[in-house]
């Protein structure tokens, strides 16, 4: 998977427009889903930090610390914004960060603080989705109002991309769902 870094280089403007709706009212913000031990879903509400180095987020001691210290998958929306209904997600592996330099410098840009018992993760990217709706959007002429434009980067490195769980390639024919996805690809 990507780290933050190598999609905002392939991609600057899909990344810029990602980064501009988490962080829309100052600091990061969104919506962190992570895999329970059960398999199940579990939402929480985060800060992410985005640096040059890539997508951070400290978590301190709780449910989601430990699903994603257990299974690192994780998905990250946008706080929804008020004057638009335009929304980015982002998903892949969650990585604790191990080195004190690098925790230290992102803990002072982040203003993690220090007293809180927090784990900083870096979020590798697996996909990236950025859809626009009404005006300002990247709606295209005659596509009538209502109509979203979605903009989607999948990293090309990914292991699992046209394989299935054994690594073998998926013979099926590509199906699209209505904003493009090939609909045989598991989720992230």
């Amino acid at each position: 998977m990507a780290s933050w870094s190598e999609f905002a280089a392939d991609e600057p403007r899909l990344a810029d427009g990602i980064r501009l709706l988490l962080q829309q009212y100052g600091p990061g913000f969104g919506y962190l889903a992570t895999v329970r031990a059960d398999g199940g879903p579990r939402v929480h509400p985060v800060c992410p930090v985005i640096t040059d180095e890539g997508l951070f987020c400290f978590v301190v001691d709780s449910p989601k610390r430990r699903d994603l210290e257990r299974d690192g998958r994780y998905a990250l929306h946008s706080f929804p914004a008020e004057e638009s209904d335009d929304e980015a997600y982002v998903a892949g592996r969650a990585h604790p960060v191990a080195d004190p330099a690098q925790v230290a410098r992102i803990a002072r840009l982040g203003r993690a603080a220090p007293q809180v018992d927090w784990r900083l993760f870096e979020f590798s990217v697996d996909v990236a989705m950025l859809t626009r709706r009404g005006p300002g959007g990247f709606v295209q002429p005659g596509d009538g109002p209502g109509r979203s434009a979605v903009q989607v980067w999948l990293d090309p490195r990914s292991a699992h991309r046209g394989s299935d769980a054994a690594g073998v390639p998926d013979q099926r024919p590509a199906r699209r769902g209505r904003h493009g996805f090939d609909t045989r690809r598991t989720a992230a």
